[in-house]
């Protein structure tokens, strides 16, 4: 792990993880899907060229 990482995020990613591993599969890919749908409209967002307001 990075030395600079707070101990606190480290384990409440932790718990995060456990948390998904511990969801049946049906509801893993809901959780997956969700995250990946996420992603792409993050992603569209960044790819739109800046407006400068006239």
């Amino acid at each position: 792990m990075d030395a600079k990482t707070n101990p606190s995020d480290e384990a409440q990613g932790l718990r995060l993880i456990r948390a998904f591993l511990s969801l049946p599969p049906e509801k893993r890919a809901e959780v997956i899907a969700f995250v990946e749908e996420l992603a792409r409209s993050h992603g569209r967002r960044d790819e739109r060229p800046e407006v400068s307001p006239t």
